[in-house]
């Protein structure tokens, strides 16, 4: 009923009744009123040069400028208005850049060699989390060679006495969050059973779950929500909802992280309700919400998955107890798989739930001591095709091309949602149902994931030091300016400065 009532609201943006919504903007005097205005705004700022007591990185997980633009479209056509005008809670931050966001090796980034840029300061080799490029994907040798090893920001807050924490909607073990805490050579060995299908020995080489539990940033963390009990889990255990775990070493590592905290105050949750009510004093908090990556929002069972903004508004009340402050990291990890389906409706949903968990996150904190970032890790191949009127349903139908078919306003470059036809022409694609959630749009090139995007894409900043944070830099900077802030790190901080 809700998803009908939200296409009934896109639906009358496509007719004249959205029309009426910007009428006023047919006047030169709007424009230029809205222009001054910003531009008093703009002339007010002041930098603030405090230091960062908190800092929260928000990781839009292949969130690209497309998709930003799509998805406040969308926003506001929901909310009943043409979409164009609306913006995402980030975009209202004072300060934005652009950021570079290959690998040493490759030209178009993944998840991992990204997450060792923004959070450990250091560019490396695409498929490899937390060690410098003297690493190659598979290498374990190298990985345990500690002189190869990239520290996060996290780690560095640690040694400050901060809390630190991790929220995402991926399994907790997954690219972007191992960059909190892992140094492995190969993003996907998160369990031992994905090191020993990879020929390697998991008692050498470490995987990512055990790092989290066991290594000597994961197991500082005060807060870590997401998916992922399978990692966890031995082989033919089954978890809350009756899932396999997917470990051969026959190690419960939810059991055993229980036993690292046994003389602290700790909770183990598993479903929403026991997530909120986790008690305020609360030192260390493990929510492991799915036996894999949690669920679309648009799927989600709401008795029992707990939202991105209900995991974050709970990490940032546990994380504020600590005196010193603390680091957040969290990741909108689904924009990302939907994106490599196709799934453009799902993506768009899931990048309005990450500006609400922002949003949240702005009220709950201040901008005098609050440092809050907001980036992707890549771009992905969607883009937004012309020429429908304004408040066009950014979802739907496009256009009439040359060859008298329809387009759809939004498409990718790569993917599953190639849809080929035995005539040789177009598929047909106004006899789709582009109202479904699963709806794969229409792909360039046939693959059964689509390819990540190489164009630049966006910082947006507020707080201390916020100001750092202009033009187009290369990725890893980002790390160094939350060193610099929040007065952590080994080289030139705020404190010092």
């Amino acid at each position: 009923m809700k998803n009908l009532l939200l296409q009934f609201v896109v639906l009358l943006c496509t007719t004249a009744l959205c029309v009426a919504n910007y009428e006023h903007e047919h006047t030169a005097t709007y424009w230029n009123d809205q222009a001054q205005a910003r531009l008093q705004k703009q002339l007010l700022r002041r930098t603030n040069t405090g230091v960062a007591k908190n800092v929260i990185l928000f990781l839009g997980d292949g969130m690209s400028i497309p998709t930003l633009t799509a998805a406040r479209t969308h926003l506001g056509q929901r909310n009943g208005n043409a979409g164009e005008e609306t913006e995402l809670s980030f975009e209202k931050f004072p300060y934005v850049g652009l950021s570079k966001t290959y690998c040493v090796d490759k030209q178009v980034a993944d998840s991992a060699c990204s997450a060792t840029a923004y959070l450990g300061g250091v560019k490396a080799n695409k498929d490899t989390v937390g060690v410098t490029a003297a690493v190659k994907r598979g290498d374990c040798d190298a990985m345990n060679d500690v002189s190869n090893h990239v520290q996060s920001v996290a780690h560095y807050s640690q040694l400050k006495n901060k809390r630190t924490g991790i929220v995402t909607t991926t399994r907790v073990t997954h690219a972007s969050p191992a960059g909190v805490y892992a140094h492995t050579a190969e993003r996907d060995w998160e369990s031992d059973t994905d090191v020993t299908l990879a020929g390697k020995n998991p008692k050498t080489c470490l995987d990512s779950t055990v790092q989290l539990v066991h290594g000597e940033t994961g197991k500082k963390l005060n807060v870590i929500f997401g998916g992922g009990r399978r990692k966890f889990l031995p082989m033919f255990e089954t978890d809350e909802d009756g899932k396999m775990g997917n470990r051969l070493d026959n190690r419960n590592l939810i059991n055993e992280w229980k036993q690292l905290k046994a003389n602290t105050t700790h909770a183990y949750v598993s479903d929403r309700n026991s997530l909120l009510n986790i008690a305020d004093g609360t030192e260390y908090s493990l929510g492991l919400f799915d036996n894999g990556h949690m669920s679309y929002n648009l799927e989600r069972d709401s008795n029992k998955q707990p939202s991105l903004e209900e995991m974050t508004i709970k990490a940032i009340e546990l994380l504020s107890n600590g005196k010193e402050g603390f680091f957040l990291f969290v990741e909108g990890g689904l924009i990302d798989k939907a994106h490599h389906d196709n799934k453009a409706r799902l993506a768009l949903d899931e990048t309005i739930e990450f500006h609400k968990a922002i949003e949240a996150a702005v009220k709950m904190t201040n901008e005098t001591d609050t440092l809050i970032l907001v980036t992707a890790d890549h771009a992905h191949t969607m883009t937004l095709n012309g020429n429908e009127n304004r408040g066009h349903d950014v979802l739907g139908l496009g256009g009439l091309a040359v060859d008298l078919l329809q387009y759809t306003t939004l498409s990718y470059g790569t993917g599953p949602g190639y849809k080929p036809n035995k005539d040789g022409r177009r598929h047909d694609v106004s006899k789709d149902d582009l109202t479904s959630n699963d709806y794969g749009y229409p792909t360039i090139a046939p693959l059964l994931s689509a390819t990540h995007g190489g164009d630049d894409v966006g910082i947006f900043a507020s707080g201390p030091w916020s100001h750092l944070i202009t033009s187009v830099v290369e990725q890893n900077l980002i790390a160094h300016v939350i060193n610099f802030a929040s007065c952590t790190g080994e080289r030139t901080t705020a404190c010092e400065n």
